[in-house]
């Protein structure tokens, strides 16, 4: 049994593809790049785009009944590793400890020109 989980606090599907699967109590999370919801537009910035794709994972999490403490696994990609040391701190914002376990890494392009995208695996609770 699988579910998507969708919401209109994240931003629509650009592919084909869907936010999230849950698959009994565990929940897939799809990329999320660091697009408003609202204007589908790009964040200014590394920074900026880091911020709002926490803002998006949450609000997946959130969607499907979860937290953001339910994350397990989360993997992140930069187009620049030098900004590694930035993503830590602005996870650190949005992740409480324990951390989930996570891999970043360096690509050459993302979608859109996304400077940094994320995705992950949560484990729900309460579901």
């Amino acid at each position: 049994m699988r579910d998507v989980i969708s919401t209109s606090n994240a931003p629509a599907a650009i592919g084909t593809y869907s936010q999230a699967i849950r698959s009994a109590r565990t929940l897939y999370l799809s990329g999320q790049i660091g697009l408003d919801p609202k204007t589908m537009e790009l964040a200014e910035g590394v920074e900026a785009q880091a911020h709002q794709v926490f803002k998006n994972l949450i609000a997946v999490i959130e969607a499907a009944g979860g937290k953001v403490q339910d994350l397990v696994k989360l993997n992140i990609f930069l187009t620049d590793l030098n900004d590694f040391a930035m993503i830590n701190s602005i996870m650190a914002q949005y992740c409480p400890q324990p951390y989930p376990a996570r891999a970043a890494v360096q690509v050459s392009a993302l979608p859109k020109g996304a400077l940094v995208e994320a995705d992950g695996i949560a484990v729900l609770d309460n579901y």
